[in-house]
Parts: structure tokens; sequence; C-alpha cells
């Protein structure tokens, strides 16, 4: 069977960095879809895109999809004839109703009997017939984040389409899409190129539109630049690639030229943050460190044009960039002759939240906070103190109004410039950690300190305030904060009460501001929070649900029972005893009655007698491994019990007919289930 290539190019003005690859991998996943639906069978499928063309390029296709034979069934056999032996009307309608004679009809075999029916051979799909349709639905499936019209029409993409291709080995295809009717002219670089290029065939196109200084595939134009960018350094120099960026400049270009410029050292005096943040978020540069971690005085461009004069592009992007570093200058001159103290004295204007004040209240509250948890944490509570007192000052600073991003890192060097300490310092910097998911911790008891008692301040505020957040809304970044939390405790206070350390947080807010209910409020949305910290190291839903049934006080205690259980949970043992657990909990759950402590002369089975001797046996060996938190022996300690818990059930029935027999049954389920909740509920660990 032969077999073409199909070439399908959307054509348009410049599409957003940051989603043009996924919406022609999109594209492309539909043309596949779309095919495996006609059962046209094809070998691969690439995906080109650029900033002004999403391309598809799917090879080895079928030019038809097989016949295959369709059965049409009609009545059973036994109903088909008379007794006489003549044709009744089921079998003369069915007949009719598919335009053959009632003795053509074959006799089919069916799992229900035979039956009468037919069997039609259909004719497979025929690419070139389908393919426009499988085209126009594939399009109409491209996720965009926000459609606009162009023109006159009533047309809807992300951004106005310009031409469209849609090749079928060296035949083109019309398909009709934006009021526009494909063809085979593609077009070149937006400067270099020519407006129209002939495409004879999907073979061809790559090395086309390279002609016209287009590099349709996306991987090679960002391998390009990095190999180009890694060039324009010395071998005392490192160039900072970072990924989103790499990707951002290559979903700008369809032609890179990567080009060195520089700025006067002068600038360095400024945070290096505010430097990195004017080249990379503003400007796109990358910029260059020494290959001790100093910032050079020189960035990196990517150009879209092959320049014959590339200096002057040079200086072009040095002109735009040394009035934002000497805005930043300025902004850092300027905040540096007021000292945080003063700043702080501007938070009383500036609002936090409605009902919780401003943003000196909440430093307040935070300050006070942080030195009430400093004991816990091994902080000094002197150094708190100070750093608390102008922990946000630097969010009034024009450097942080200018550059959000700096917020605390501003604050660091304006504390050193104020003569406040290095520990002073660095606390008011790294409260901000961790800024987000697996990001780093704080480095030091204070830091961590001002750190978590910052997001208890934000979670018991406004969860205390009736704002917990809903669905994907959440203002305050609560589900981040409480992660937060759930680290810092962990590694600075895993001791520490956790329904304590709320409290104290809401001890902290003026009396009636808060619901009755915050704490509790609080620690449920931290402990379920849970999963979002555990999840990567293995420890499911179900093994922290059996760890917080039975009512743990610290993180740390939590940590270490989740960790014993997700290394007990897989084996064989396990799995027995949940289900003997979840057996024994449902069996205790559906009895009203007072059950009182077992009475061993009441046993009538030796398997009950044995099981009461194991549970004594197993309690003394608990105790001793509770008492220095080894959860992981506790677990080994119960697993013992597996085999005399399976020969009770097996053996003895528990609800006999003798009332007191039967409640010294359930006596001693009880004391097996109290047993195993000093470690873990692992009733919710069985299916």
């Amino acid at each position: 069977m032969s077999k073409e290539t199909i070439l399908f190019e959307l054509g348009t003005e410049e599409l957003p960095a940051g989603e043009y690859v996924h919406m022609a991998e999109a594209l492309a996943a539909g043309i596949c879809s779309g095919l495996k639906g006609h059962s046209l069978h094809f070998d691969e499928a690439r995906v080109l895109a650029t900033p002004r063309r999403l391309t598809a390029i799917i090879s080895g296709v079928s030019k038809e999809a097989p016949d295959t034979e369709q059965e049409i069934l009609g009545p059973p056999i036994a109903a088909a004839k008379t007794k006489e032996g003549d044709w009744t009307p089921a079998a003369i309608g069915f007949a009719k109703k598919q335009g053959i004679a009632v003795d053509a009809l074959a006799t089919i075999a069916t799992d229900k009997g035979d039956r009468l029916g037919i069997v039609k051979r259909v004719q497979g799909a025929v690419c070139a017939e389908a393919l426009p349709e499988i085209v126009r639905q594939a399009v109409a499936q491209i996720p965009v984040s926000k459609r606009m019209r162009w023109g006159r029409e009533r047309h809807e993409f992300l951004r106005p389409v310009q031409w469209l291709i849609l090749l079928l080995g060296d035949d083109a295809l019309d398909v009709s899409l934006f009021g526009l009717q494909s063809g085979r002219t593609s077009r070149g670089h937006r400067f270099h190129g020519q407006s129209e290029i002939n495409i004879p065939n999907p073979e061809s196109y790559e090395a086309l539109l390279r002609e016209q200084y287009v590099i349709a595939d996306h991987s090679e134009r960002k391998a390009l630049i990095r190999q180009q960018v890694e060039a324009l350094v010395s071998n005392t120099e490192t160039a900072i690639i970072d990924e989103a960026l790499l990707n951002e400049v290559t979903g700008l270009v369809e032609w890179p030229v990567a080009l060195r410029g520089g700025f006067d050292e002068a600038f360095l005096s400024v945070p290096r943050q505010a430097l990195v943040s004017s080249m990379r978020e503003h400007q796109k540069y990358f910029h260059i460190e020494t290959l001790d971690g100093a910032l050079v005085p020189a960035f990196i461009t990517i150009s879209n044009i092959e320049s014959s004069n590339p200096q002057a592009v040079v200086y072009g992007n040095e002109k735009v960039i040394r009035p934002r570093l000497a805005d930043a200058a300025f902004f850092f001159d300027t905040d540096k002759a007021t000292s945080l103290a003063v700043k702080s004295e501007r938070l009383e204007s500036v609002l936090f939240q409605r009902d919780l004040g401003t943003l000196a209240d909440k430093q307040r509250r935070i300050a006070q906070l942080a030195v009430a948890l400093s004991g816990a944490l091994g902080a000094d509570e002197a150094t708190v103190s100070s750093a608390g007192a102008v922990l946000k000052a630097d969010l009034v600073s024009d450097m942080v109004g200018e550059f959000p991003e700096l917020q605390g890192i501003a604050g660091r060097h304006y504390a050193l410039n104020d003569g406040l300490s290095d520990g002073v310092a660095d606390a008011i910097e790294q409260h901000y950690w961790p800024k987000f998911s697996g990001d780093q911790l704080p480095l030091t008891p204070e830091s961590a300190a001002l750190a978590l008692a910052d997001r208890l301040d934000t979670l018991v505020g406004i969860f205390g305030i009736g704002q917990s957040p809903t669905g994907s809304k959440d203002p305050f970044a609560l589900r981040r904060a409480s992660v937060a939390v759930i680290r810092l405790l962990l590694a600075y206070a895993p001791e520490s009460d956790i329904r304590g350390v709320i409290g104290q947080a809401a001890s902290e807010f003026d009396s009636g501001i808060l619901l009755a209910d915050t704490v509790d409020t609080v620690l449920h949305y931290l402990l379920e929070r849970l999963p979002a910290h555990y999840e990567e190291v293995g420890v499911s839903v179900d093994m922290l649900r059996a760890v917080t049934a039975v009512g743990t006080q610290t993180i740390g205690d939590i940590d270490g029972r989740s960790q014993a259980i997700q290394g007990f949970a897989g084996s064989e043992a396990a799995m027995t005893l949940a289900a003997a657990n979840k057996r024994v909990a449902n069996i205790l759950a559906k009895t009203g009655e007072t059950i009182g402590n077992v009475d061993p002369a009441l046993f009538e089975m030796s398997a009950e007698t044995t099981l009461y001797e194991s549970l004594e046996k197993t309690k003394n060996k608990l105790d001793k491994a509770l008492s220095v938190s080894n959860y992981v022996e506790s677990l080994n300690c119960l697993a013992g019990l597996r085999n005399d818990v399976d020969a009770f059930f097996e053996q003895v029935l528990v609800n006999a007919d003798d009332d007191a027999i039967r409640l010294n049954r359930l006596a001693l389920l009880k004391a097996l289930r109290n047993q195993f909740l000093r470690v873990a509920d692992l009733a919710v660990l069985a299916r």
C-alpha cells in the first residue's frame, strides 16, 4: 500500500512565546487522532513551530484505509419463518430495509443464537477526501488562552491567521479556515525572506524555509541560541542560561542571532538582583558572571535579524538598557537616604486587608509571634525582635515598587546600610523563603522564626475572617503558605504542638476579629495540605490519614509515623493487619453497648487466650518503642500479632449467644484496636 506525507501549516501573526509550541503539539495530536479515527495508518508525526507558524508533518500515511466487513443483524432465525416455512413479516421487513431480496439474507452465528443478517463490505476512508475535515476539527481543538477577531470577519483565534498550506505528498488539498483557502504558498522571514514561497512537497518544506531565514524546528532554534550565547563568553566567564528565558526568546525569533553588549561598571554597586531583573525580565537578555559568581557588566541579546551592521543593533540595546539600570541605581541611592525604621512608619498607611489592618499591624503581629516562637526554634530573641521591627519596611521603598521581586533582598541591603547586624539583614531577606514549592528554607533559626510567623499570621488572619480559598482562587496564597509552615516546623521545630503554634498566632490578633473556630479550621487545613508536601517521597493520602486519625500533635510525630507507615505499607503483614483492623473497627462501630475490660476467665477458645497473651506481651514492647518514637519497631511489634489475629477470626464467633461471652470478646477486640491506634489507624489502609 502506497504511503504519503502530510504537511499542514497554519500561518499567523506573531504568537505568544509561551503558547505556540503547545498549540502546535495540540494541532499535530488532533490530526493524528483524526487519522486513527479513519483507520488511516501513519508512521511518525513531527511538530514544527515558530512565532508565525504552527506546522504538523505526518509521514508514512496510508492513502487509503483497508476495507472492512460490517455485520448487520436482523431477527433471530426462530422468528424469521412461520411453521409453514414462509418468511415472516420481520424477515421481509429487514430485507426490504437493507435493499436486498429476503432469500439473499445469510445466517450469522452470535453468542445469543443464529440470526438473519447481511455482511457488507465497507470501503476504507480515502486520505485525500478525509483529510480536510480532519484538519478542520484539529484546528478547532487547539487550546487558545484568549481569542481575538480581526478585520470585518467573525473568525476567532489567538492571533490573526494569514495563510494555510495543506499538502498530501505533491498534491495540494483544499481546506477552508478563517475565511482563507489553503494552497502551497508559505512565507519567509518577515524582514529577510520572501512574502511568497512555493512548497512543492512536505520533504522540501524545512529546507526552503531555511533559505528564507526561518528555522522551523523549535528545538533546533533553542539549541542554536544556547550554542551562540555560550560562544560569546570567554573562558573566565559563564553565561547564565535560564531555561524559562531560553524558551521565551526561542519563541520570539525565527532566525536567532546572538549579540553581546555591555553597560557601565558603576551600575554594579546596585544589588545584582535588580540588574539581573532588568536584563532578564524586562529586556530578555542573558546575563554573564565570572567563574566565582560575580556579575559581569555585559549581556547577551537574541536578535531576530542578521544585520549588516550588528554593532548598531548592540548599541541600540545598550541604549535601551542604560535608562533602566540608571533608574535602579537612582532608586537604590534614594532609598538608602531613609532608614528602615522611618520606612516602617509609612507602613501605617498601607492596607494589608480591610479587616486585618495595615502592613504595620501585620509587621507588629509577626514580630511578637516570632519572638514567642523563638525558644522552640532555638532562635536569638534579640535578633528576631530587631528584624521583626523593620521586616516589611522595604515594601514601601522605590526599589521594590519598581522591582517587586526584590522584596526582602532590598531590605537586606538597606539593613546593612543602616548598620544593622548580618543576622538581622539575613532574617529580613530570608523570611520570604521558601518562595515556591521546593524552594530553599531559611538558613538560620531567626529567619525561620520570622518566616513561620509571617505564614501563620496570614493563614490565621484570612481564615479567621472567613475568606478561605475556594477552587482555583487563592489570592493570599494560603496553599503555598500552609506547605511552607509544614516544612518550617519539620525543619526547625518538629516537636512543637501544631495546635499550640496556631493558637499562639491567633492570640496576636485583637479580640473579636477572628471567628471562634479559627484554630480548628487552620489546623484542619494544614493537615489537609500534608499530601502536597509528602507526595514526592511516596507517602500517600491514605497513609497520612492513617497517621492523623490517631490525633498526633506535632509535625515531627506525623513525619516519623508517616515514614514508618510508608516503609511498612507494602508488606503482606500490613495488608492483612489493615484488613483485620477495618473488620474490628466495623464490628465495634455497630455495637451500641458499653464495653468493659477483658476478663480472661470468660475465654472459651484457645485462640482468645493466645491473642490476649500476645497483646499483653506486645504492649510492653510497644511501650518501649513508642517511648523513643521508634515507629518502625512499633509496627514490627504489631506485625507479630498477625497470626494470632487471623486465628481468632477463623476460630472464634464474636457474636456469641451468651451476652457475657460476647461482650468479653468485643472487649478483646477493643483492646486490639487500641494497641494499633497507638501508632496509626491501619484500617484506613484497607481496600
